[in-house]
């Protein structure tokens, strides 16, 4: 894994409950702001189509605990295609890492249909990094990942708190935009997903409001959680 010019930061995940999810809410709120991405108080949709290689080394890879791992992902959000955001997850011990670049929706229904040759022409490293990785080392789309993401920003530190809810996969289909996909939920109903990132110091004032001493970290994979949902469907 190439780490040059890669800008990593802290990724700290809890399961917590909706009881927790709203007293702490209620404290951050007043000091974070609300993402800009949110269309009200309950938060947005994200929503992700994953890739894996041949033999499911992203998958493998998390559960084995491999030091330096990453994934790709296309993401969108609100179910619109005005941002469709091609995205390359890495992680070196307890440090993560995430690039971004835009992709048209042509692109997109491109990469869907095996017909990716476009990003040939796009000069970015990650764009031809996830080309080589379709053309040479087969990776191929596998799941899709659903859930509403709630989130607070606090500038100093580059800090996000995120409450992610409704964690639902995609068992029938892999197109982010059909509205025919069946979704399964994979929490259980009274789970929420709590993020804690930031750079290179969570605040004091962030970790007094917080306080995630007081819940158990957990090594938390969306991805995981819903691949090895639709591989228990499937094998039924």
């Amino acid at each position: 894994m190439d780490l040059s010019n890669r800008k990593f930061r802290h990724e700290m995940k809890y399961y917590i409950n909706y009881i927790e999810m709203h007293a702490l809410k209620s404290k951050v709120s007043t000091v974070l702001t609300l993402d800009k991405h949110s269309r009200s108080v309950d938060g947005y949709n994200i929503r992700s189509l994953y890739f894996d290689g041949l033999h499911d080394h992203a998958l493998y890879d998390k559960n084995d605990g491999i030091f330096g791992r990453e994934k790709y992902r296309i993401r969108i959000y609100n179910g619109e295609d005005h941002v469709i955001n091609l995205e390359r997850k890495s992680k070196f011990g307890d440090f993560v890492s995430k690039e971004s670049a835009r992709l048209a929706r042509a692109d997109y229904e491109g990469i869907l249909c095996g017909q990716y040759s476009s990003l040939l022409h796009r000069p970015e490293p990650l764009i031809q990094d996830f080309y080589r990785a379709l053309q040479y080392r087969l990776f191929r789309p596998t799941v899709i990942v659903d859930y509403i993401r709630e989130a607070y920003i606090y500038e100093p530190g580059n800090v996000r708190i995120t409450f992610d809810k409704e964690l639902r996969a995609g068992i029938n289909g892999i197109d982010l935009f059909d509205n025919r996909i069946i979704y399964e939920e994979i929490l259980y109903p009274e789970q929420v997903i709590l993020e804690v990132k930031f750079d290179r110091f969570l605040p004091d004032m962030i970790r007094q409001l917080v306080q995630p001493e007081r819940f158990v970290r957990s090594a938390i994979s969306k991805y995981v959680l819903c691949r090895e949902r639709t591989i228990q469907y499937f094998k039924k």
